[in-house]
């Protein structure tokens, strides 16, 4: 193997190393709010809905954000926008430390660190290991995606015993210290080899699959723009409704807090089975019915939480973390491989920042919508129905769209 082919390769695996860090730490601190849920709600005597608007703002700001973070990965490259993301992450984190009033929680948790976890996440990453994995990017983003299984592992059990021995407070303000740290060994990396790409994919690309002709104006006049969109939506919606919930839910069910917080946080470890095995999947039997079986056990995981009310047994428990935990954003990858390949061009990081648009806006709904059903009904039987139609919603296009049909 030649010099430069290894030399290559082995900065294609550091870029997809540094990627699932910030993964680990962006997605894992934007899921920690579920385990603060419940001891922000008790110190101020809020509404879930109330509480849960804090979680909403968080992915409505990180969806509707990444457009311009495509725009500012396209023009300004990654060691920019990646510092942003930890510095807004680090900052929030340490202002909520000191918030007294709900819109001071919106600011800092929704607003800050819905864009610090953009600035950090998929829409970067996917820009960026396109340019090292080329028809191999489906399985490097499922790497990427399963970032988030890792990051709810092990910062949903370790913000949890930071609050049950220090508190809530002191939580963030630990949490947002350890962030901001990061900054550092983060702008000495290699940044300008890092963005170059890999010249061996260059010279190889085949020349069918760039069209540079893409403009946000073109993507969006495409159907498969907005099919892509509205998968990415309900199928958010159904998720989200569910997941900021899902450790109150345990609770409410029986589960000790820290059993819950433990449990959902196990959801890490399925996560990067599901996405790499739906990924495996896609070069077996086809991206269609890899995506459907994703879907099928989504499915499975909402009736077994359900069931779980009835019969509170870490059986039922386990089925429903690896039927459901497995699978969120295990239909990322691909999607994501699809919208690129269908829109390659050198505008392609602000046509998927736009459809991931999508992804922000159902998480936002969802989450928000499922808060305020419970507090509607002081139930979840109707949140798991609303989390259910929507995900089937999420499902039609691959079922019914010409192109995702026939994409492979």
């Amino acid at each position: 193997m030649p010099l430069d082919h290894r030399s290559s390769q082995r900065t294609g695996l550091a870029v997809l190393g540094v990627g699932f860090l910030l993964s680990v730490v962006g997605r894992g601190l934007g899921e920690s709010f579920t385990v603060f849920l419940l001891p922000i709600s008790q110190s101020f005597g809020w509404d879930r809905a109330e509480v849960v608007s804090i979680y909403s703002l968080t992915a409505l700001c990180g969806g509707l954000a990444s457009p311009l973070i495509g725009r500012l990965f396209d023009r300004y490259g990654p060691r920019i926008v990646f510092s942003l993301g930890l510095a807004l992450l680090g900052g929030a984190f340490l202002a909520a430390a000191h918030a007294q009033q709900l819109w001071q929680f919106r600011v800092s948790i929704g607003f800050s660190v819905g864009l610090g976890v953009a600035c950090i996440g998929n829409v970067p990453n996917s820009i960026l290991l396109g340019r090292w994995f080329g028809r191999r990017l489906p399985t490097a983003m499922a790497v990427i995606y399963s970032a988030m299984g890792a990051g709810v592992l092990v910062m949903l059990p370790l913000a949890q015993m930071l609050i049950e021995r220090l508190g809530w407070r002191t939580a963030y303000l630990w949490l947002g210290v350890g962030v901001l740290l990061l900054l550092l060994p983060l702008a000495l990396l290699p940044w300008r080899r890092f963005a170059s790409g890999s010249a061996a994919l260059a010279r190889t690309a085949p020349v069918g699959l760039v069209d540079q002709g893409w403009t946000l104006l073109a993507a969006m006049r495409h159907h498969a723009f907005w099919a892509l969109f509205s998968t990415f939506f309900f199928t958010a919606i159904g998720m989200y409704a569910i997941s900021a919930q899902v450790v109150a839910y345990l609770v409410d069910a029986g589960f000790p807090p820290l059993q819950a917080a433990t449990a959902w946080g196990f959801s890490g470890v399925v996560l990067v089975i599901g996405m790499l095995g739906v990924s495996w999947l896609d070069g077996v039997i086809g991206r269609r019915p890899s995506i459907l079986v994703s879907y099928a056990l989504s499915i499975t995981g909402i009736a077994m939480l359900w069931l779980v009310k009835w019969y509170p047994n870490i059986w039922m428990l386990t089925g429903f973390v690896v039927c459901f935990g497995s699978m969120i954003g295990s239909r990322g990858p691909l999607i994501t491989a699809t919208a690129m390949s269908i829109f390659r061009g050198e505008r392609v990081g602000t046509i998927y920042g736009t459809i991931s648009i999508g992804s922000g806006l159902g998480s936002a709904l969802g989450s928000w919508c499922g808060g305020l059903i419970h507090d509607m009904t002081n139930s979840y039987d109707l949140v798991l129905a609303f989390a259910l139609v929507a995900v089937l919603l999420g499902m039609i296009p691959f079922l019914v769209v010409p192109a995702l049909r026939q994409r492979q």
